[in-house]
This record gives structure tokens, sequence and C-alpha cells, in this order.
């Protein structure tokens, strides 16, 4: 077309694997309407409340129904405080991934970052530790959707105890897989209004039970010790708990869609995290100023009903147990559709079999993408493991998190002729490698079993990256 600009391109993917099977790589030309890529024209229509809408739906789920017990029994009212940690962290990545994905709108996010920033090795590490980062976050949603059906079950006045709880889980897990494979159109659109839903619970709950806590609507309520276990748990529990600031990134994935990137997507990035981490931080304060840490700890996965229970009866029991069958559910389909689209993004580099990036004739899906993705889950949902689950997902994630500023500061440095982003971080490099050091050091307060599965992943994708793939060369190739 004339008065287009040239596609956005640098060096050419280089290489084959084992199978002789080399990289696809899409040209890219951006206008200020639309992305144009080999496979679609991605029209901008994606505005700042649209990039919210996606950034607050992708986080505000499981994390905020399944971890306040388990966050206060460890931390005490303090636990408010690992919740903040978790947004500052996150907050410093988010700013490094707003430049990257205005100089590189491409669908494979952090993954695609890494791969054309640092290289193949490193691409291969994080794209496929991203696959099972995914695969340990959506088990996790599932087993805490389990929970919270049983209590379902239990406010309806049909009690069933807790062994009930993983078979539910793989059950709806099998089911998400089967969706995700017929389409993803509806689901999205569900996925919108469950947000909205959601949202609307969580403010006149929150806004009720803070207010009552305060003693402007009740009694004030005599707080206890702010730190019971001391300030080492505050961030072993920001680790544990980081895995509910996961979906943040997600807004980098829509660069190409978003009107005036260079504004919008770092704004929607950066206020998704503060508007979610707002509302984690009152949840905490509401559910220790309801009940005790030690007795929070005792409710479990499912405490924030008893919360409800506590500040609006019966309703408020049920609000939540709805809310939380919402947002566990959506947060376990979201996380299977991600996880067949990082086993489709590092396929089509070439560091997977590229038969795994078929798409489904019939549905127009990666059905064997999500084939691969669907088994593993289930396999650990089996385990009904919950707080490894949640570690292990945010130390894969957080390793990439590091990395992609690892990404910014060597691309800023070397500044090849295809880098232009629309969007430059401020406080460089200050702020980049504060974001990979905060990263990578909230990873040493996990507990050791998660670590050890979490590094132990690792090697295995350097192993197959090796095997595999060694000759790709993926560095700047766009």
């Amino acid at each position: 077309m004339d008065g287009d600009p040239p596609p956005t391109q640098g060096p050419s993917a280089e290489g084959t694997n084992v199978e002789g099977e080399s990289p696809q790589v899409e040209q890219t030309v951006e206008t200020e309407e639309a992305t144009i890529t080999d496979d679609a024209e991605l029209e901008r229509t994606l505005g700042l409340t649209g990039g919210l809408a996606i950034g607050i739906g992708t986080m505000i789920g499981a994390g905020i129904f399944v971890f306040p017990g388990l966050a206060a029994g460890n931390a005490g009212p303090a636990a408010s405080v690992s919740f903040a940690i978790g947004a500052v962290v996150a907050l410093l990545v988010a700013l490094p991934a707003s430049e990257l994905a205005t100089a590189m709108p491409k669908s494979g996010g952090g993954y695609y970052f890494i791969s054309r920033g640092l290289g193949s090795l490193a691409g291969a590490v994080v794209g496929l530790s991203l696959w099972f980062g995914l695969v340990f976050a959506s088990a996790f949603y599932l087993v805490g959707f389990g929970y919270y059906a049983v209590d379902t079950l239990a406010e309806l006045g049909i009690a069933v105890g807790t062994e009930l709880v993983i078979p539910v889980a793989l059950l709806f897990g099998a089911g998400f897989i089967a969706l995700n494979v017929t389409g993803t159109e509806n689901a999205a659109k569900l996925q919108n209004g469950v947000v909205a839903l959601l949202l609307s619970i969580l403010v006149v709950f929150l806004g009720y039970g803070g207010l009552d806590a305060v003693g402007l609507l009740g009694e004030p309520t005599a707080p206890e010790q702010f730190t019971p276990a001391g300030t080492l748990p505050v961030f072993t529990t920001a680790a544990l708990v980081f895995t509910s600031y996961l979906g943040f990134a997600q807004v980098a994935t829509v660069a190409g869609e978003m009107k005036d990137p260079g504004r919008n997507l770092p704004l929607a990035m950066v206020g998704s995290v503060l508007i979610v981490g707002v509302l984690y931080v009152v949840t905490i304060f509401v559910a220790t100023s309801a009940f005790g840490s030690d007795q929070l700890q005792r409710f479990g996965e499912t405490a924030m009903v008893e919360v409800g229970r506590h500040y609006l009866g019966s309703i408020g029991a049920f609000a939540i147990v709805f809310g939380g069958l919402l947002a566990t559910m959506s947060s376990a389909n979201a996380s299977v559709l991600s996880t067949s689209r990082a086993i489709y993004a590092v396929s089509r580099d070439a560091l997977l079999p590229q038969r795994a990036s078929r798409i489904n004739l019939r549905y127009g899906t990666p059905h064997v993408a999500l084939g691969l993705a669907g088994g593993p889950i289930l396999v650990l949902t089996a385990t009904g493991r919950v707080e490894l689950l949640a570690e292990v997902a945010s130390f894969l994630h957080l390793i990439m998190y590091g990395l992609i500023c690892v990404a910014l500061i060597a691309l800023r440095r070397d500044e090849p002729e295809w880098y232009d982003p629309d969007f430059r971080v401020p406080g460089y490099p200050v702020v980049p490698a504060l974001g990979a050091i905060s990263s990578f050091a909230l990873i040493a307060f996990m507990q050791p079993a998660s670590r050890y599965v979490g590094g132990g992943i690792m090697l295995l994708t350097v192993g197959w990256y090796f095997y595999y793939a060694r000759d790709v060369e993926l560095k700047g190739a766009l």
C-alpha cells in the first residue's frame, strides 16, 4: 500500500532444530490505525479503558479469594505489606515490559522480548519455563475452584466432604480444556462479564467491610499485633502471593491493537497493578479485622467466605462463595488458554516441534498445544498442593520478569537499528535494574521445595535447548 511504513524487521532468524525446522518469523507493518502481520490485520481499537480491563481481568482472580487465609496465617495483618511488596515488584517490571511491547508488538509477550533481546538460550529457558509456570498456575486455580465448589454446595445445604475438592477440580479442568479446543470467542465474552461482576461484588463487600472495621458502621475492631511472627514471614508470604499479580504482563500482548500505545500501554499496565494491589491490601485489612490470623488460617482456602458471613451474614457468605467460584473459574480458563499460546509461540520459533503449533481446521484453535497444556495441568491438580503450585508458578514467572528487565538493558546498550519504542522507561537504568534484582530476590524467600522444583524445570529446559535447538538463532529476529 502506498504511504505505508516499511516492515519492522531486524536480522533474519537462522538455523534449524534437530528435525530440520526453521523459525517461522512474521513481518510486521505498523500504522496509526492498525498492526499488519502475515496472518492478520489488527485494528487499533483498544483505548486506556480496554487495556485496564485486560490487566485487571487477568489479575483479579483466585488470589483475592484463595490467599487471605493462607497469607494471614503466615504473616498476620502484615500480609497486607506482603501484597504491597508484590505490587511494587510488578510495577518495576511493568514499565520495562511496556517499552519492549511498543518496540515489538507481538503476541509472544515476555518470551518474545527475551528471545529477541537476549538470544535463543534465554528465550528457550523462558518460553518452556513459562509453559510449565502457567501449568502450575492453572492447577493452583483449579484446586481453588474445587474448594469453592464444595463450599457452594455447603451454602446450598448439600454437605459434602473436602475429599470431593480434587475430583471436582479435575472434572472442570477437563471441561475448560475442551472449551478452549472448540473456540475462545465466547469464552472471552464470558470473561469480560465475569470480571465486571467480580469487581462489583468486591467493591461493595470491601467498602462495607472497611467502614465496619474502622468503626464507621459498627464497633471498631481491636487489631492484633501487626507482625505476630516477625518480619521474615512478610517476605516469604510476598513470594507466595505473587501469583496474584501474574496477569499484568498480558496487557503487553495486545500492544499491536492499542491506540496511542506509547501513552496507553504503560498507563494500563501500571494502573491495573495499582488498582488490584489496593484491592488486595484492603482485603487483608478487612479479613484480619474480622478474625484473628490463627482463625483465618484454620478457615484455609475459603476463609473469605467466613469473612463475608461476619460482615453481611448469609448474604455476604453467598456473595463471596459465588465470587470465588467465578474468580477461580475465570483464572483457570484464562490460564489454560495462555498456556497453549506459550507453547504455540515457542514451537513457531522451532524450539519445540512445529507440529505443536498446528491449528485445528474446524475450530481455528491450537489443539496440539492445548493437549500439551491440559495433560500436565490435570496431573498437578491431582496433587492438591496449593502453596507449592502457587510458588512454583511465581518462581518461573519471576525468572521471566527479571530477564525482561535484563533484555531491556541489553537492547538499550546495543540500540539496534530496528529498536524504536513509542515509550521509554523513565529513570533508566535504575528502574529496570531494580526490577531485575527484586524479581530474582523474591525467589530467595520461597520454600525450598518450590525452589528445587522451579530450578529443576529450568535445568530441563536448558538441556532440551542444547539437545533440540542449539543451532536456532533468534536474537534481533523480528
